[in-house]
């Protein structure tokens, strides 16, 4: 039922304006700073209904992770550079909703990965992450990106990678790694990225907002 629901009122985002569709940040346990980059996905909404006319609230919420009222939001984003924890209550909370049709995107801002890896297998432990191949069709919903995953923020200097989770062949979980996406999605002045590293940035989000709305 929850999935049901979920997948209508993705079908209604994207084929109407009657209502805008809120997103939301999460607010996770373990003391990381699930708040950083305030600026970046309420940027990313304004771009997405401006270049690919989607009717999203421009009034990002914030979600815990043990809120059942998480089904509520479509696109749930989750970035930091720290510690993250799911408690069991999360986890099954979480696992409810990326069942039921939610998707969830997870942005390194560099650090997290030590601490998510483990969390994530505790989410789905018969679940393996995939990097995607630069042919994957998250790349070219909006925008064509015919390197994959861009790089946007040196950080380790290594190469950008996108990994994902699929439950019954759908994605339910797209991690980003060593491209840092929500400081490019972050207001200009906060880190001084020339315009054309922010636009790669948003159209790229661009594309992951499209793709979890139409699979």
């Amino acid at each position: 039922m929850y999935r049901f629901i979920l997948s209508a009122l993705l079908t209604v985002l994207l084929t109407t304006h009657l209502e805008a569709q809120q997103v939301a940040v999460l607010q996770y346990e373990g003391g990381g700073d699930w708040y950083g980059n305030p600026t970046s996905l309420p940027n990313l909404v304004k771009f997405c209904n401006t270049t690919i006319h989607t009717a999203l609230d421009e009034n990002v919420a914030t979600v815990t992770s043990t809120d059942p009222s998480i089904m509520q939001y479509p696109f749930v984003h989750m970035t930091g550079h720290g510690n993250v924890f799911f408690s069991d209550e999360a986890l099954q909370n979480l696992r409810n909703y990326l069942n039921s049709g939610g998707f969830l995107h997870i942005d390194d801002n560099y650090g997290i990965d030590e601490y998510l890896r483990p969390q994530l297998k505790k989410l789905f432990p018969q679940e393996e992450l995939i990097e995607l191949p630069a042919d994957h069709p998250v790349f070219s919903t909006a925008f064509e990106f015919k390197k994959g995953l861009p790089k946007i923020h040196e950080h380790d200097g290594l190469r950008p990678q996108a990994f994902a989770l699929f439950k019954e062949g759908r994605m339910v979980l797209l991690y980003t790694l060593e491209s840092d996406l929500g400081d490019g999605w972050e207001s200009q002045e906060v880190h001084n990225d020339p315009p054309a590293i922010r636009e790669k940035a948003l159209k790229m989000g661009a594309n992951i907002i499209k793709y979890a709305f139409e699979n």
